[in-house]
């Protein structure tokens, strides 16, 4: 059996075992490509699902109270999908997988293909660590954070001293630097390309593309923070490139750095790397385009543009909102005389992750394979003619594709404000996980449900909202808790003590996620020999995965503001087991109840700076 097929059989043997319900498994791959959708809600008037190859349709109620529909056939991929409950979007309450996003919360569903036929599947083949990191960036003026792919061979010692080349990859507008990670894959097509020997091994850095929206009070000015005009340029270049740059074993110079992204990331990708082709020459744009009045002279100096490049990649469907747009700079680059490879679908559904992700695995390719690129260069097309038919990109249709949100949670100076959009329903409360009761919430004309909480501003806490007896976590929340079922929202204050946004000038250690193992790892930042360093052990609870104890409990913001202070010693702080020869605390999430007591509990180990090795083999098996 490989690695997938244990991972679907342990998801299915998960979503039995915890579901007391009627429906144990909520979306079924049928034979004959369709896919038979499952949601129980017995006290729902009407309930849609919303999946990206058959748009919104309705769900029919049996006499059970649960929903069903089946849609299709679909071709094999990863669809994202939710549930529409009278009026309110939802995320499958059962599906771990989910689409992480600053707006819209939707599940994933993998529609399995024959043989591992597809180029994200997650194959038995050794797969690359990804690196979770945060650094202090001038041009923000705050803390940013990315993703880093390192690949599987990186860390073998008889590699110790072998550096990289390094693809800087940009999600689409409203993405978080998860998306090309947990939906794009990135780091799955690229293993399976390194072991069929059809890649070049190369570090991929994933950026945050929206990073004014860290902010405790973000510019005005729109998307991006245009106000404060290219932040993320300034902020990739001066801030995230030099940590890269000295914390791994990159090659520094232009022939081994590339950089490309989906939708808003292809536009700034594009307009990144053409004004600085002293640092990148391997350009990739995934249903984009960019500004076709870029500085620097760089559409009119056509011979030194040209010779500088040695990849321009661009790929669009046909059928894609964008089309138009991108085949217009498509052709302005042909009749300017810039070489560029194209590359068109008319078969996944247009601006969607399937096409992303098809286009990744196209360039991944190509890059940092001078002869490959050349030839594709040489081979690169005309832009399609016009048709005259295209959709026009316009402020029109952005707004349409992203209305204004409302704001949940804000956070003032006197305690924080949580609202939903819910104009149908009759009732709606606010459940926070360090309180006993939900509380309830008022509507107001325009049907948005609010609630100011006081007293909550230090404190870090899983919350949801419960709309007519349904669990929903925040659509305007970005940070959601990576738990095995529902998933809720978290909350904590950008200006709280242990936040890494107000942390300001300091190291930070980095979390590391082994894919080989499934286990999750803080290195302090230390110049020490971390084979040397004390261990940790954090121990999830029932609901928790390895992600949970960092993304929830921020283990690594408690350690790196505590090193900073000078209130604790440097420790290796894991939810891996294997290290429990050096494990000098243990901490588990059983023994408290909430994510803030366990935070603090683990405060409290760290100041106590423990030093003696204690066994650990008789707790592990209670907690098994």
């Amino acid at each position: 059996m490989n690695l997938r097929s244990i991972m679907c059989v342990a998801a299915c043997l998960w979503a039995a075992a915890t579901m007391a319900q009627k429906v144990q498994q909520s979306t079924v791959c049928n034979a004959d490509g369709t896919v038979t959708f499952r949601y129980e809600n017995p006290n729902a008037k009407e309930v849609q699902v919303d999946v990206q190859f058959a748009g919104r349709n309705p769900m029919q109620k049996d006499a059970n109270g649960v929903w069903t529909a089946t849609l299709g056939p679909a071709a094999p991929d990863m669809y994202p999908y939710c549930f529409v409950v009278d009026g309110v979007s939802v995320m499958d309450p059962l599906c771990p997988q989910y689409f992480p996003n600053e707006g819209f919360k939707n599940s994933l569903l993998e529609i399995p293909a024959k043989n591992g036929a597809l180029a994200h599947d997650i194959k038995n083949v050794p797969h690359g660590k990804v690196e979770y990191i945060h650094y202090y960036s001038q041009s923000l003026k705050g803390t940013n954070n990315a993703i880093v792919y390192l690949p599987p061979a990186y860390d073998d010692k008889k590699n110790a001293n072998k550096r990289y080349p390094v693809f800087y990859l940009i999600s689409g507008t409203t993405d978080t630097e998860e998306v090309y990670y947990k939906v794009g894959r990135m780091n799955y097509i690229l293993d399976n390309l390194l072991a069929e020997g059809k890649a070049k091994e190369m570090i991929i850095v994933l950026p945050y593309g929206n990073p004014t929206k860290l902010l405790p009070a973000p510019p005005q000015g729109g998307m991006m923070g245009m106000g404060m005009g290219d932040v993320f340029g300034s902020d990739l270049t001066k801030d995230l490139m030099p940590y890269v740059e000295s914390h791994y074993r990159t090659i520094n110079d232009r022939d081994h750095r590339a950089i490309g992204g989906f939708s808003r990331g292809g536009n700034q990708g594009l307009s990144c790397g053409l004004t600085n082709l002293d640092k990148f020459s391997y350009l990739c744009s995934y249903s984009s385009f960019t500004s076709t009045t870029l500085p620097g002279g760089v559409y009119d100096n056509i011979a030194d543009t040209n010779s500088k490049i040695h990849l321009f990649w661009l790929g669009v469907g046909t059928d894609d909102f964008l089309y138009g747009t991108a085949r217009d700079y498509m052709e302005f680059l042909d009749k300017k005389g810039i070489r560029s490879v194209k590359e068109y679908t008319h078969d996944k559904y247009g601006h969607t992750w399937m096409n992303a992700k098809y286009f990744l695995d196209k360039t991944m390719r190509l890059l940092f394979n001078p002869e490959a690129s050349e030839e594709a260069m040489k081979n690169g097309q005309k832009a399609l003619a016009a048709t005259g038919k295209e959709e026009a990109f316009t402020p029109a249709v952005m707004a349409r594709l992203f209305p204004r949100a409302v704001v949940s949670p804000e956070y003032k100076s006197d305690g924080v404000t949580f609202r939903i959009s819910a104009p149908n329903a009759q009732k709606v409360q606010l459940e926070m996980d360090n309180m006993p009761e939900p509380y309830a919430m008022e509507k107001d004309a325009d049907g948005v449900w609010s609630i100011d909480i006081k007293g909550q501003e230090d404190q870090v806490f899983k919350y949801c909202f419960i709309i007519d007896g349904m669990k929903v976590a925040d659509p305007s929340n970005m940070f959601l808790s990576p738990d095995k079922g529902f998933k809720y929202s978290i909350h904590e204050n950008p200006a709280s003590t242990y936040s890494l946004l107000s942390m300001g000038d300091i190291p930070h250690g980095v979390v590391s996620y082994d894919l080989n193992k499934n286990t999750a790892t803080y290195y302090p930042p230390t110049t020490k020999n971390v084979d040397e360093l004390p261990v940790i052990l954090l121990i999830p609870g029932d609901d928790d995965t390895m992600e949970s104890w960092f993304k929830v409990g921020g283990a690594n913001a408690v350690a790196d503001k505590m090193l900073a202070e000078g209130k604790t010693n440097p420790y290796i702080i894991t939810t891996d087991t294997s290290l429990k020869d050096r494990v000098v605390g243990v901490m588990p999430a059983s023994i408290n109840k909430t994510w803030n007591s366990r935070r603090l509990a683990l405060v409290n180990m760290l100041q106590d700076k423990p030093t003696k090795v204690v066994k650990v083999d008789s707790f592990l098996n209670k907690n098994k």
